[in-house]
């Protein structure tokens, strides 16, 4: 099984991307939507979140808005957040990983906004980064409700920049040229994968070595 790790900064079109694959019929593990599980009434990371930013949790889940406003331009405070919801969404991702191999599925995607920032392309065969030309992305994010130029610029100081990005993957996926060239690409990555050697699973003890940018879409 073939894991393709999705990723890209904010703004530029991933969920867009991981939308076009699952009707391709690739399975795509959405790191975001496990988060939000996590922190739903029940999720398993209420409880240490209650603990951790008392306050922020409330009717049993938690206040994103106001745990975000704890965090925002904190750093000890996102890396005490990021120290209990990181594993467990390292859990969701195993558990997806293992459901697709039972299923003998042969290529899966793992859809990460900070998957360089948190080194979980070293569990990916292929990396794809969805890009687009700063205009564009700026345009998206600000068209968000409550976003400001503030938050937008806070946003992109923690992620790493666009281009160290595009570097860095074996593929880059266009997200500001139309549709139609989104989804070319995305069927030449597919392609790709469906004809790559898989290396991360099962998992093995020990790091892939793997020579990065062996293609491009």
């Amino acid at each position: 099984m073939v894991i393709v790790g999705l990723t890209g900064s904010v703004g530029m079109g991933k969920t867009t991307a991981a939308a076009m694959l699952r009707r391709m019929g690739i399975p795509v593990h959405d790191s975001d939507a496990a988060v939000h599980r996590l922190l739903d009434q029940g999720g398993a990371a209420v409880p240490a979140i209650a603990a951790a930013f008392p306050g922020v949790v409330r009717n049993g889940r938690v206040d994103r808005q106001a745990l975000g406003a704890r965090v925002f331009g904190d750093p000890e405070a996102l890396a005490r957040l990021e120290a209990i919801v990181h594993p467990l969404v390292h859990r969701a991702t195993q558990d997806f990983l293992r459901r697709c191999a039972a299923r003998r599925v042969d290529v899966v995607v793992l859809d990460v906004p900070l998957l360089f920032e948190t080194g979980g392309d070293r569990r990916c065969d292929l990396v794809a980064v969805v890009s687009a030309p700063f205009f564009i992305q700026r345009q998206r994010v600000l068209a968000r409700p409550g976003m400001t130029e503030e938050k937008f610029r806070g946003i992109l100081a923690r992620q790493m920049p666009d281009r160290m990005k595009r570097r860095l993957a074996d593929f880059v996926i266009p997200t500001g040229l139309g549709r139609r060239t989104t989804l070319r690409s995305l069927e030449r990555l597919v392609s790709f994968a469906r004809a790559a050697r898989p290396l991360n699973w099962p998992p093995r003890p020990r790091r892939r070595s793997v020579v990065r940018k062996t293609a491009h879409a």
